[in-house]
């Protein structure tokens, strides 16, 4: 049932919007203002020329540090995953200051970082700002909300609700104070579609990033060898699936 209902939403998909190409023209203008055009490329053969990375060397990490989630171990998702024959997704747990690290050392070298957090959680987007100080609802409200980040995940008061992108972050005597966001809401909002959010709010709202698994230690690498444990479908961390 479920393949023949696969083939009839891709029956309406192409007879509204076309078949899937198999080849396109690339064509971009350079640094230089010459226009170029490269005809009948394939989607591979773009990925191979343009791309180039090996996406097997990235891993998912994630800081779950929930008491039914140890750290410096393997978890998945039961039924995650949208690729028919697809590798199955998967994520190492671990300690903050070790996820952290791994994000920071992959940044100093120049590289972005893709990662997922509670986006609805203290924001300002006409300042662009996620600041977990900048509103002071205790003290207005007079009473206690203070929830650890497990606390919060056990609750389900926050989650995985959204994905972006770590740019750049700003480090004072080797620590990082703030970290500046790419986001794919438009570059009508915030500082042209960046924003920034504070070393803190980091620590509660981030939960999952991608890193090269040449940032992992020899001790973090070892453990993505391991069979992962399957979580049930409902855990925070199956919500970017939902």
């Amino acid at each position: 049932m479920k393949e023949e209902c696969l083939q009839e939403c891709y029956g309406v998909l192409c007879s509204c919007l076309g078949v899937p190409p198999k080849s396109f023209t690339f064509e971009y203008v350079d640094d230089k203002k010459k226009y170029h055009a490269k005809y009948n490329v394939t989607p591979k053969e773009f990925y191979e020329k343009y791309l180039g990375e090996d996406l097997d060397d990235y891993v998912g990490i994630i800081n779950g540090p929930t008491a039914d989630k140890p750290f410096h171990k393997m978890y998945t998702v039961k039924y995650l995953g949208n690729v028919v024959d697809g590798n199955p997704v998967s994520y190492l747990n671990l300690p903050i200051n070790e996820f952290k690290k791994a994000i920071l050392d992959q940044l100093k070298d120049g590289n972005i970082v893709w990662f997922g957090c509670d986006a609805g959680k203290d924001i300002n987007r006409d300042t662009g700002l996620w600041d977990d100080g900048q509103f002071d609802y205790a003290g207005t409200f007079d009473i206690h909300l203070d929830m650890t980040k497990a606390e919060m995940l056990d609750a389900r008061h926050s989650a995985m609700n959204h994905a972006m992108v770590f740019t750049g972050v700003n480090l004072v005597k080797g620590k990082p104070t703030r970290w500046k966001i790419e986001n794919s809401w438009g570059d009508t909002v915030a500082n042209a579609g960046y924003y920034i959010c504070t070393d803190t709010w980091f620590d509660k709202y981030v939960f999952e990033a991608v890193v090269h698994k040449k940032y992992l230690t020899a001790k973090q690498q070892k453990a993505l060898k391991t069979e992962p444990i399957v979580l049930e479908p409902w855990d925070p961390f199956g919500s970017l699936a939902d």
